[in-house]
């Protein structure tokens, strides 16, 4: 499997590229954080190692897998979709929360840490999808490259560039089921009043549990 060992994402006024060590350093950051506050409750620093680049500000979320029989299960996943605060410490404070805050899971213990893969990935910032008909939002999103994040009446959902990949969706389900993410019908981002952001990732995960650490290339089916 090919690794490229410089990656990165653009928006229309940003390229952020981030190195597959930094993508190591990210991931293990993750691993590490989750771990110092099941074991102590303490939350950590940034290490005194952290690469300068990583104190930029960048929308990140952790996503923590649980493997069973091979496959993957969601294990809990949170994180910043704008760039409100430093990578590293938007990396420790979301792998921290998606181990004890996601609320359609119990909280991570200490003694599951060898049964669960991280995956953190880096965003740009959302970017309005700018259309007369609706229906053109289709021609305007990409599988495999967009995140999505649709809003309407303060209702907000939001899937990761990862998601339609591994469920096989087209552009149109893509749209249909970030709806149903923020809790609205399926068809809402055809109507009036719905706002649709799109955003891209670098994504790194493990490959097993505190494992190599991979560069996840979302339009390659293998990954």
């Amino acid at each position: 499997m090919g690794i490229c060992n410089r990656c990165a994402v653009e928006s229309d006024d940003l390229v952020f590229e981030l190195s597959l060590e930094e993508g190591i350093f990210l991931v293990r950051l993750a691993r590490d954080a989750v771990k110092e506050y099941l074991m102590t409750g303490r939350t950590s620093k940034a290490p005194a190692n952290t690469p300068k680049k990583l104190f930029e500000h960048c929308g990140v979320f952790v996503t923590i897998n649980r493997l069973q029989n091979g496959a993957k299960k969601l294990r809990g996943c949170i994180g910043y979709p704008y760039p409100t605060s430093p990578l590293v410490e938007a990396v420790i404070d979301s792998a921290i929360n998606a181990a004890i805050k996601d609320p359609r899971f119990h909280s991570l213990s200490s003694s599951e840490l060898g049964n669960v893969v991280f995956e953190v990935s880096v965003l740009t910032p959302p970017e309005t999808v700018e259309v007369d008909n609706p229906k053109e939002c289709l021609g305007k999103i990409r599988v495999g490259e967009d995140g999505l994040i649709i809003e309407k009446g303060g209702y907000k959902g939001l899937l990761l560039p990862q998601v339609p990949v591994e469920w096989d969706w087209c552009e149109e389900e893509f749209l249909c089921q970030c709806c149903v993410k923020a809790g609205l019908p399926p068809d809402s981002w055809l109507t009036k009043g719905a706002k649709i952001y799109k955003f891209q990732a670098i994504v790194f995960e493990e490959e097993y549990p505190q494992g190599e650490v991979k560069r996840v290339h979302l339009n390659d089916k293998e990954n």
